[in-house]
């Protein structure tokens, strides 16, 4: 399956929650941020709350130890390491941070299964503090993009990501998989041909809902993770056997593990009111 991207997000679609909010929430700084949150961007204000979690004596290990408390998404775990065992792609785009995203593949032991993490940078320094930096340095330059957040143009990662599919000349099929605002973008640059999954009832799909027709992917939304897992094993395995039926019309390729028929596009919808993480300017 070389010729198969799938991207995922990774807040509410990989875990079942924010990572941000919930690391908050679990170490009691909730009203902290609260406070904060309004007078600067998201990516900010956990920077500064990593800072002052360090001061009140948090440790990294008790991050650590809260990340590995996060909620999953019943089978999205099983999914991402079959699609790997496939021989898919398979990417991350997430306005998370490095730290979260990395410190939660590495307690599932699925991180070898991506080949490139997308997110905002984060290091430890020299006093043991966790500092999160933003992965567009909106203090310097603007990306240009008025549907994301400052720190952050997950369109442009994704453009990047296409320029480097087309390099060995072959056209490959894109799977994106996100719930967030920050996903709308991302999915207005896949082309045809391309697959969008949509979490149902999330602001992704809500946005998707008010113009459709905006989206050239084919666009199939899901509920919880065996949803996800279903559509997603559906549409690799329709990847799968379009490839082999090019390839020679007289093979018939045989579905590399049981799933459903590939589930049709569904009509949208309009969403439920859902607060987003970061608003679109």
């Amino acid at each position: 399956m070389a010729g198969v991207d799938v991207v995922f997000d990774f807040d509410k679609t990989i875990i079942n929650l924010d990572s941000d909010n919930w690391v908050v929430d679990e170490l009691g700084a909730t009203d902290l941020f609260n406070e904060l949150l309004p007078t600067m961007p998201w990516n900010s204000v956990m920077d500064r709350m990593m800072m002052e979690l360090h001061a009140e004596g948090r440790t990294i290990d008790d991050i650590v130890e809260v990340l590995k408390r996060v909620p999953i998404l019943p089978g999205v775990v099983p999914a991402i390491k079959t699609a790997h065992a496939l021989g898919c792609n398979l990417r991350i785009v997430s306005d998370a941070n490095m730290f979260f995203i990395e410190t939660i593949l590495d307690h599932l032991e699925i991180r070898e299964c991506f080949s490139e993490i997308n997110s905002n940078p984060s290091f430890v320094d020299e006093e043991g503090r966790l500092r999160i930096r933003p992965i567009h340095n909106f203090h310097e330059s603007s990306h240009g993009c008025n549907l994301c957040p400052p720190n952050m143009c997950k369109g442009i990662i994704m453009e990047r990501i296409q320029a480097s599919l087309m390099l060995d000349g072959k056209k490959k099929k894109v799977i994106y998989l996100g719930d967030g605002s920050g996903d709308y973008c991302p999915s207005l640059k896949l082309g045809e041909g391309d697959f969008l999954m949509p979490r149902k009832n999330f602001p992704l799909w809500g946005l998707i809902s008010q113009n459709p027709l905006v989206i050239k992917a084919e666009i199939h939304e899901w509920s919880d993770g065996e949803e996800l897992a279903r559509i997603l094993s559906s549409l690799i395995n329709t990847i799968s056997m379009a490839g082999n039926a090019q390839l020679s019309p007289k093979i018939m390729a045989v579905p590399a593990y049981d799933a459903l028929a590939c589930p049709s596009p569904k009509p949208a919808m309009v969403a439920n009111s859902i607060q987003f993480k970061q608003p679109i300017c």
